[in-house]
């Protein structure tokens, strides 16, 4: 065990301790007399002796390892050990782990620092195993007291676990601890008074990966923002990383892709993250992904256990899975050997007498299972029989009951009579109940050929495989099914075991009557989805006859809709039609549909949604394969997207749209058989057999001609399909120059030779690579914005897309804490670039404390909410990037008179409204619940605005330009451009001027010239009010008669409408008369004042500001 580091003197005079090993920093002692024949003598003996009287409690560990550095007499204990397999463990692990690293110090005390530092996170972190099961641990409390105080997140941040590690800080590790919580990776170390405190958001992250090099043997790279940090020395690196690697994908989920969150409620609420809660979700996923189960299914419990192999005569060893419905079995050795017990194919649990442990299982078929040398058979007994009871219970109970299962003699007429029983009850719509290949191409049995004969020997293989190891969902599924399917599934029974590999047959058992209510449903629907799905059933599969008639196209269109009308997140994709015409042509039509499902929402998750995120994924997996296997390629193809580009319609497909049809389906018989697995290794495959001529291409063009090429050679030579229906032959292998290759040959090849490739690392691949693709797809979203944004703006490049960083931040920070955030429901990556990030008035309000320079003043928040307003064209409380951008340009690099325009018309309608808030002792801030309130406020339309109306269509309009000609000529030639909009701008009236005159006082407040700038709004308003009743004055007499308020147009003369609207209002009002000034005047007015000139072309130091607005992000989401 590791002990916290104690000086040790060496020199004694009793010698107790022997050398066995040592290094420059490290030496292994062994306890005198311990181990040695006799005892060790008299030394060994007095040895044991003092042992036992100064430590009455505890006997002496007899092996140790101390700590020295070169030169020093100083010695530290850090390990011991009751015997020397543990003692040389520890000593293993500090050689691996830490001699490499010790020699990028300088000095010895940085040695000592770090070698003690490192072994007491070692020590908590092994104490922090044994208290991991309390309810309530002290120590993990301790650590979450440590986390709050050190990074000052939020309370509602939820820790989810800590390590010990090293962090590398250019080529010096910094010992510490790695907190891992629900939105952030941290780290803090401090050290001989240095501090590291390091925050990074998961949704930052980029890229996760385990590296290893000459320094650092095996590390945690970690890429966020274009940085790259490194942690290692962890005690047990691969549980650290797929936890990291989990709670990273979970953000991205989370927050970039909503379509695959809305399927996973599990993830709904991100207070509710634990540990084990996220290892128990891996477990889960490998093991429904694995056995192809639902994806509701979650793994209960895994007992290792030896399965009875009646047709091989022999028990062989692997796990029982246990989850809700199914209990599974997988063999450990070589012979792979799986087989997937539903429960409701049951019909008794029992367990044997004798010491074998067994637990036999009895199933529909007269077939029994027999599991032994099980842990725990018989509480195991006493929960799988009340499973079982639950189960029956529920199909008693249920009045629409369905148990559908494959026996040895006929499964499908079971699963017929099923499928047309529920569709009578739930619809009288016409549904196929062959597939199309029986209507189309029935065989005649009179007429063998050579092809046939083989077809038919194809069938008897498979039925002799029945007759051992079963006919079902239950069967036993070996190598040597395998080996039948790389060969090629029979034509009669490939829609039965495509249903079975794929685990449909679980669905539709689970669904009686689902396709044909939901055909009944979808029927006469018109959406975006129907329309595109009439238009490309034409194109699926043009030049087979089911295709070119009726019943293959209206089998073909219901399905597709039924599927898009299930599932209307995905819709119709392209690709989905080729796929699903293939699914017809070999299964029944609600087969056919739930066949679909499985591949869209099981096997090729997210492949087609809007984004075809599972392709991109898939395709990423196929680059680092392809840099694995065939490195000599990648030296060639300077270029890796060449192959994504290729290979997207492979993985879209399965090989359909490149391959000839009677090639293609053997691709999909191993698809349903292996998964992505199969179409991963046909890939490397192809590229294998073409290497030579890609290697000779000198660009993109030459190697997709070679690939589409050998694609034209590829055929099946023992396909019984028709000659006018197969796409291959040996005449067009002939005509593209190739020699035939075989289909089967292909596969067998792709088996042989990459067949090594495991499940696992396809998952964890799959799991690294998700982060990388959605972050470019992020990446590309950012610069599509910034290039149509950086157009209309005068910040550079640089300053907006740290703007942008700085927006999306806080529309995530937003959503962090939040277990269902309105925010996230808006997210829709398939709208246009800008449409997809939006924030709403609240998540205004803190950017803009953040970056506005006029953040200072005492009404900010009603300057915020009025600046939102104004933005929010369309009135839907949300704007976009652009809108947002647009104004803090205008705060920003404005010139006097853009700035002067913005302050304007945040206060006139729309942007203005009254605000005041309820409770006085908060001053002029808005609480959450008044700042939605306001800014949710429709403009009414008020005497003041029709009046506006009406100024704003007089002819007279303009003709007071003449009175403020002096103050024009200041400004004309800036003006120029914008004199059109600004002389739109309607008029200011007495209430809103007196706003935007607090609002002026407010932004001077604490500025070096505060004083000279209140007398400059002194000046200007009273002679505003000086001009305003100079132009009464004058028209007053004429206008007097007809009841004019004494609202002046920019002429000087009262409009004829404004008249008629002011004789409808109270005698109130009239007593006193309404002022309204234009902006012209107010524009004029201030630009004979310099000081206020200066003030608002002040530059901003924008660089600053947005650095700030970075660092202050998260503090102020704290506060708030």
């Amino acid at each position: 065990m590791w002990l916290k580091p104690e000086e040790v003197l060496l020199k004694n005079a009793l010698k107790l301790w022997l050398m066995e090993r040592s290094n420059d920093y490290f030496v292994l002692q062994r306890r005198r007399g311990y181990g040695e024949e006799g005892g060790g003598g008299i030394t060994g003996l007095l040895v044991g002796t003092l042992d036992s009287v100064l430590d009455s409690t505890a006997k002496v560990a007899p092996f140790r390892i101390l700590h020295q550095t070169p030169d020093s007499q100083v010695y530290w204990s850090i390990a011991c050990g009751a015997n020397r397999e543990e003692i040389t463990k520890h000593w293993d692990w500090l050689e691996q782990n830490i001699m490499k690293t010790l020699s990028v110090f300088d000095s010895n005390e940085d040695i000592t620092n770090f070698v003690q530092g490192k072994i007491r996170g070692l020590i908590a972190e092994e104490g922090k195993q044994s208290f991991a099961k309390e309810d309530d641990p002290e120590k993990f409390r301790e650590a979450i007291l440590k986390f709050e105080k050190c990074f000052g997140l939020p309370e509602q941040e939820k820790l989810v676990t800590y390590y010990s590690c090293s962090y590398w800080k250019g080529r010096v590790p910094c010992q510490g601890w790695l907190y891992l919580s629900t939105n952030f990776l941290s780290f803090y170390s401090f050290l001989l008074g240095s501090e590291i405190k390091l925050v990074i958001s998961w949704d930052a992250i980029s890229k996760l990966e385990k590296t290893s090099n000459v320094i650092l043997t095996e590390s945690i790279h970690v890429s966020s923002r274009g940085e790259d940090h490194y942690f290692s020395m962890f005690l047990h690196i691969n549980q650290t990383y797929l936890l990291m690697e989990q709670l990273a994908n979970y953000a991205i989920k989370r927050l970039f892709d909503k379509e695959t969150f809305d399927n996973d409620p599990i993830l709904d609420d991100p207070l509710q993250i634990t540990k084990r809660g996220l290892e128990n979700r891996a477990h889960s996923e490998q093991f429904n992904a694995f056995f192809r189960l639902p994806k509701e299914e979650t793994l209960k419990e895994v007992h290792e256990c030896l399965l009875w192999v009646p047709f091989s005569h022999f028990s062989t060893h692997g796990k029982m899975c246990i989850s809700e419905n199914y209990i599974c079995f997988a063999s450990q050795d070589g012979n792979l050997c799986t087989v997937i017990i539903p429960l409701r194919e049951v019909l008794a649990i029992d367990k044997t007498n004798d010491s074998s442990k067994s637990v036999i299982i009895s199933v529909k078929g007269k077939t029994a299972f027999r599991f032994t040398e099980v842990n725990d058979f018989e509480q195991l007994v006493t929960k799988l029989r009340l499973k079982f009871e639950a189960m029956s219970t529920q199909c008693h109970d249920t009045s629409t009951e369905a148990v559908i299962s494959f026996d040895s003699t006929d499964s499908s007429n079971n699963l017929e009579e099923q499928s047309i029983l529920c569709q009578k009850e739930c619809s009288n719509k016409t549904v196929n109940t062959e597939a199309l290949m029986r209507v189309f191409h029935s065989q005649n049995l009179e007429t063998l050929d050579s092809k046939m004969l083989k077809e038919k020997m194809k069938e008897q293989s498979w039925n002799i495989l029945f007759t051992e190891c079963g006919r079902g969902v239950s069967m036993f599924r070996t190598k040597k099914t395998r080996d039948l399917v790389v060969r090629g599934i029979p034509e009669t029974l490939r829609g039965e075991l495509w249903m079975l590999f794929s685990g449909a047959v679980n669905d539709m058992a689970t669904h009686p009557g689902y396709y044909a209510e939901v055909v009944e449903k979808s029927l006469g629907t018109c959406n975006l989805a129907t329309e595109e799905i009439e238009r490309d059933l034409r194109r699926s599969l043009p030049e087979h006859p089911a295709f070119q008639s009726d019943t293959g196209i209206s089998a073909l269109r219901r399905v597709l809709t039924a599927y898009a009308y299930r599932n209307p997140k995905i819709g119709y994709c392209q690709a989905m039609n080729i796929l699903t015409s293939v699914l017809l042509l070999y299964a029944k039509e609600e087969e056919a549909f739930w066949l679909l499902v499985a591949v869209c929402e099981r096997m090729l998750p997210d492949y087609f949604n809007r984004r075809i995120i599972g392709a991109l994924v898939d395709q990423a997996v196929f680059e680092e394969l392809i840099r694995d296997q065939l490195p000599q390629l990648t030296e060639h193809m300077t270029d890796m997207t060449f192959f994504s580009s290729v290979s997207l319609s492979w993985f879209l497909t399965l090989f359909i749209s490149v391959l000839p049809i009677e090639s293609a389906v053997n691709v999909v018989d191993c698809f349903f058989y292996d998964g992505i697995k199969a179409i991963l290794q046909l890939g490397l495959a192809i590229l294998d057999y073409n290497l030579d001529k890609l290697l000779e291409c000198k660009d993109d063009v030459e190697a997709v001609t070679a690939l589409n090429r050998f694609f034209d050679s590829v055929t099946n030579k023992d396909s019984p399909l028709p000659s006018s229906v197969q796409q291959g032959s040996a005449m067009s292998a002939e005509k593209s120059g190739h020699i035939g290759v075989d289909i089967t040959e292909l596969i067998k090849e792709s088996n042989e030779k990459y067949g090594n490739i495991r499940y696992e690392d396809i998952y964890s691949m799959r799991c690294r690579n998700r982060l990388y693709v959605i972050q470019t797809l992020e990446e590309t979203t950012k610069q599509n914005v910034l290039r149509v944004v950086s157009q209309d703006v005068k910040m550079n490049l640089q300053e907006l897309d740290e703007l942008y960083l700085i927006f999306k931040k806080e529309l995530f920070v937003s959503c962090y804490w939040c277990p269902s955030c309105p925010v996230l429901k808006h997210h829709d990556p398939s709208l246009p670039y800008l449409e997809q990030y939006q924030i709403d008035c609240q998540q205004f309000r803190v950017l803009y404390h953040l970056l506005s320079p006029w953040a200072h003043s005492a009404n900010r928040d009603s300057l915020a909410l009025w600046t939102f307003r104004l933005l929010d064209e369309n009135s839907d409380c949300l704007i976009n990037f652009k809108k947002f951008a647009s104004a803090i340009d205008i705060i920003y690099n404005g010139s006097f008179t853009e700035k002067l325009k913005l302050l304007f018309k945040l206060h006139i309608p729309p942007a203005y409204t009254d605000v005041k808030c309820q409770d006085p002792s908060k001053g002029d801030d808005l609480s959450e619940e008044e700042l939605l309130h306001f800014s949710q406020l429709k403009v009414s339309r008020s005497t003041d605005e029709k009046e506006t109306e009406s100024v704003k269509s007089s002819p007279e309009k303009g003709k007071g330009k003449v009175d403020i000609q002096a103050y024009l000529n200041q400004w004309q030639e800036e003006l120029h451009k914008k004199e059109d909009s600004i002389k739109d701008l309607p008029r200011m009236n007495q209430s809103q001027f007196i706003q935007f005159s607090n609002t002026l006082y407010n932004l001077f407040h604490g500025d070096p010239e505060e004083e000279s700038l209140y007398q400059a709004i002194a000046i200007v308003t009273r002679l505003l009010l000086k001009m305003e009743e100079v132009g009464r004055k004058l028209h007053s007499p004429a206008s007097s008669p007809k009841g004019c308020s004494g609202t002046v147009c920019a002429s000087g003369d009262p409009s004829e409408e404004t008249t008629k609207s002011h004789v409808k209002e109270p005698s109130s009002l009239q007593e006193e008369p309404q002022w309204s000034f234009t902006f012209e005047q107010i524009l004029a007015s201030l630009l004979n004042e310099p000081a206020l000139v200066k003030f608002f072309e002040k530059p901003v130091d924008v660089k600053a500001k947005l650095e700030n607005a970075k660092t202050c992000q998260l503090r102020s989401r704290t506060k708030m």
